[in-house]
């Protein structure tokens, strides 16, 4: 045999198969991820459209100085404040109640809020960066799942096969002896033979 010929698998290649399982194990994570984000990142802009749909942006003039309200109703980086607020929509409809403002608002100033087709003020459509961030939260809760469900399927195998292995030895030391003519001929013990 040539020495630059492969003499098949040796010691030198065992340590490649956990190490390729390993690195096929972080691609599959990682197409995962990427799968689950492609499809949060859709379902979320077709939802934003459709709620684009039905939010208008109107300009309501307070008739209030802004107020903060309960530490419960804050979202966001910055904490909201609220105004009373009166508006028009639809169009001729007067409308009024509390919209959310900028911190120091105050009466008589004009402020632009997203209301619902019957005038209501409505949260608007979530932005780019907000759907970014569902989508890869998503994707990572996605691989979560799948990391933790494959983890348990593999620890499932071990005990089987560990609990399959403790059988055999139990059936074995049973019918060793038999098999081997170490039973007495009475079957009281076992001897030479």
């Amino acid at each position: 045999m040539n020495s630059h010929q492969a003499s098949g698998p040796g010691p030198s290649s065992s340590p490649a198969g956990p190490a390729r399982r390993t690195a096929l194990v972080v691609v599959l994570a990682i197409a995962v991820v990427c799968g689950a984000v492609a499809v949060l990142w859709r379902a979320g802009a077709a939802a934003d459209r459709e709620l684009a749909a039905h939010r208008h942006q109107v300009t309501a003039t307070t008739t209030g100085p802004a107020a903060q309200p309960a530490a419960g109703a804050r979202y966001g980086a910055e904490p909201l404040f609220s105004a009373k607020a009166v508006w028009s929509y639809p169009k001729g409809v007067a409308r009024s109640g509390t919209v959310d403002v900028p911190a120091r608002t105050p009466r008589g100033r004009a402020v632009t809020i997203c209301v619902d087709d019957a005038g209501a003020p409505a949260r608007p459509p979530d932005g780019t960066a907000d759907r970014a961030v569902t989508a890869l939260a998503g994707g990572i809760a996605t691989a979560g799942i799948a990391t933790g469900a494959g983890a348990g399927v593999v620890l499932l195998r071990r005990r089987s096969r560990a609990g399959g292995l403790a059988d055999l030895e139990r059936e074995w030391q049973r019918v060793e002896p038999v098999w081997s003519g170490r039973l007495r001929r009475g079957g009281t013990g076992t001897g030479d033979g």
